[in-house]
């Protein structure tokens, strides 16, 4: 029976490569001379720590541009809230989106069905598996999902006949 996947991935390698080529640029830019403005990644939260309000609205344009660059979409980072550190510096995690939360899935399931295509959709874990009888209905719904507006990009992948 033919199937496909529904999936949220980051590729952390090319997240990687944006942050050196995101730090090489601040290490030449002239308005960061002198600053103590540094990214990192851990696992999958990035973490900023900027000077002030001003370099850190900078380093998040820096980061969006970057990733762009590499063909990550800025769906997949989630800002978190600021924090204060010592004097005016401040630091914020950023969080890259790994899999489908259960709520998305939900929704994405929610959808397909009131579409009324002739497929199941199941949840596995953090991906959904859509399967159905012909190959052009599952067509039908990989175009149906990319329609949809949802803020998290998605791949769908395993096609199989």
């Amino acid at each position: 029976m033919p199937s496909f996947d529904i999936v949220s991935k980051t590729e952390l390698p090319d997240v990687d490569n944006a942050l050196a080529n995101m730090t090489r640029e601040m290490s030449q830019r002239y308005d960061f001379k002198g600053s103590n403005s540094k990214i990192e990644r851990n696992e999958g939260v990035i973490v900023i720590h900027a000077d002030d309000d001003l370099k850190l609205k900078q380093m998040h344009e820096l980061l969006q541009g970057h990733l762009a660059k590499r063909g990550i979409e800025p769906g997949v980072i989630d800002y978190q809230a600021v924090e204060k550190a010592a004097g005016q510096s401040v630091r914020q995690n950023v969080l890259l989106r790994q899999g489908i939360d259960k709520e998305l899935a939900k929704r994405i399931v929610k959808e397909v069905k009131g579409g009324k295509f002739k497929v199941q959709v199941a949840i596995q874990g953090d991906e959904l598996r859509v399967t159905g009888k012909k190959r052009d209905d599952l067509q039908d719904v990989i175009q149906f999902v990319k329609g949809l507006p949802i803020d998290q990009p998605l791949q769908f992948e395993n096609f199989r006949d």
